[in-house]
């Protein structure tokens, strides 16, 4: 009997002890929960809690590209390091932004002006392989970039969090009042028009060669400003006090720029590839 007791002992002390390691070890797991430690990801993981409303992932270009030919590599790859730039820009506009604008304020402020860049900029990286190769196709289909869950994102991929509250973790409690009224812009539909500098008076001689390229061009800068007077008419009451520069404005001018830019291209290609008239890629609003 009294031997037996010492065996009871030890069980009991080893019973006690465990439990006391597992308490102790749930605790550590709670603590470092709580003070927000990456887990495996590393600085990976920490980068994405500290953003809070996700972050921006967008499909690779270089590895879907052809041979590039050497005499077009340092522009292929100047445009490549211009697409991370422009994710990277995107991602740090997220993190500012948080609390900003109505349910689609990340899909109109932020994705849907990174997509246009990425399609001019991916545009460029075709057009610079094709003058000395075969120009690849459907490239353009890798512009479109989607929101990852963050530290208090919505799930998936989506730009949206789900019913309608806000979107990605972006959005605050009601949004804002947007274009409309204080801020807005009176004219049409009472929000104003937009306006932008005339192009096709401040070019040069058009080469025979390029007139068809620079025409398109043109054409294409009218259409950009009349959708843009449509979503501005559209979006009447979304958004905070800088929405219409933020999500109209802003990406407007990055459209111009592209298109600005192919222009001046096609017409050095044949001749002096004109100056300065990137200066004519901004717009304003008159109320």
């Amino acid at each position: 009997m009294s031997r037996a007791l010492p065996k009871y002992n030890k069980r009991r002390v080893a019973i006690v002890g465990g439990a006391a390691a597992l308490a102790l070890t749930g605790a550590v797991v709670v603590n470092s929960a709580l003070a927000g430690e990456p887990g495996k990801g590393g600085a990976a993981d920490a980068r994405t809690l500290a953003a809070g409303p996700g972050t921006i992932t967008c499909p690779d270009v270089a590895s879907r590209l052809p041979a590039v030919p050497a005499s077009a590599k340092a522009e292929v790859d100047r445009n490549l390091t211009l697409l991370r730039t422009q994710i990277d820009e995107a991602n740090t506009r997220l993190v500012k932004t948080v609390g900003q604008g109505g349910p689609n304020f990340v899909q109109n402020a932020i994705l849907g002006p990174l997509k246009d860049k990425r399609v001019s900029t991916i545009d460029r990286i075709a057009l610079s392989i094709g003058r000395q190769g075969t120009k690849p196709q459907g490239l353009d289909a890798l512009a479109a970039c989607t929101l990852g869950a963050g530290g208090t994102g919505a799930g998936g991929a989506a730009t949206q969090a789900p019913g309608g509250q806000g979107n990605a973790g972006n959005a605050g409690g009601n949004g804002s009042t947007g274009n409309a009224g204080g801020n807005g812009n009176a004219g049409n539909a009472g929000v104003g028009t937009i306006a932008c500098p005339d192009v096709a008076s401040r070019l040069p001689a058009v080469p025979a060669s390029a007139k068809a390229e620079v025409d398109r061009n043109l054409a294409l800068l009218r259409t950009q400003i009349d959708e843009a007077n449509t979503r501005l008419v559209k979006t009447v009451g979304q958004g905070g006090p800088n929405f219409v520069q933020n999500a109209i404005l802003g990406p407007l001018k990055d459209k111009r720029v592209s298109t600005i830019d192919r222009i001046a291209l096609a017409i050095g290609r044949q001749g002096t590839k004109p100056q300065g008239l990137d200066a004519l890629a901004a717009c304003t609003l008159n109320r």
